[in-house]
């Protein structure tokens, strides 16, 4: 896992929950703009697979247990395409939240997955 790629992707998470969170203080339903920020995140996790598959072949194995690694980022992967899915069918203000939630969560396990690469 390259470390500045993680720490881009935690603070990209962070900065789409808080997107979020002033989406939901402001009375909005799910938008462009929380939807957009939670699919980012998406996409980022999606590049974080290409290059956890690439890295150990360049010489940067996981020092950590490879296993737990993997159901972290496969975890991680799912949830914001699935909270932006539920955003969708579910207009109401209160499906924010769940993206206020879910990218706070991608943010706690990529930093995770940074401890268990090494």
């Amino acid at each position: 896992m390259i470390a500045w790629f993680g720490v881009t992707v935690i603070a990209v998470s962070v900065l789409a929950a808080l997107v979020c969170l002033v989406s939901f203080a402001r009375k909005r339903t799910p938008n462009d703009y929380t939807l957009g920020a939670t699919v980012l995140v998406g996409l980022l996790l999606l590049a974080q697979v290409v290059i956890s598959i690439v890295a150990p072949f360049a010489g940067n194995e996981a020092v950590g247990d490879p296993l737990e690694f993997w159901m972290y980022l496969i975890t991680a992967l799912v949830l914001p395409f699935g909270a932006a899915f539920w955003a969708l069918i579910d207009r109401k203000r209160t499906a924010i939240l769940v993206l206020v939630v879910v990218n706070l969560a991608v943010a706690v396990m990529v930093y995770r997955m940074m401890v268990i690469w090494g």
